[in-house]
């Protein structure tokens, strides 16, 4: 039987799409994990729906990106 680290090592050495396929393969083969004790599913819905509905309150990655520079300097 193959290691964790020969696995690992085999799915690094994939194509992005296939590594996308196969992250989403596993991620689905566990039990969830989320809980919502402290709202935070509800307040990430939330901020969802707020987007889908006024986009321009969302930040561009390259803006998100600018921001984070700005902040470490």
């Amino acid at each position: 039987m193959a290691t964790i680290t020969e696995v690992e090592k085999l799915a690094l050495a994939l194509p992005e799409n296939q590594r996308a396929v196969l992250a989403a393969q596993l991620l689905g083969s566990l039990s969830p994990v989320l809980h919502d004790e402290d709202d935070g599913i509800a307040e990430a819905l939330l901020r969802d729906a707020e987007l889908d509905e006024n986009p321009h309150l969302g930040l561009a990655l390259e803006q998100l990106d600018q921001e984070l520079k700005r902040r470490r300097s």
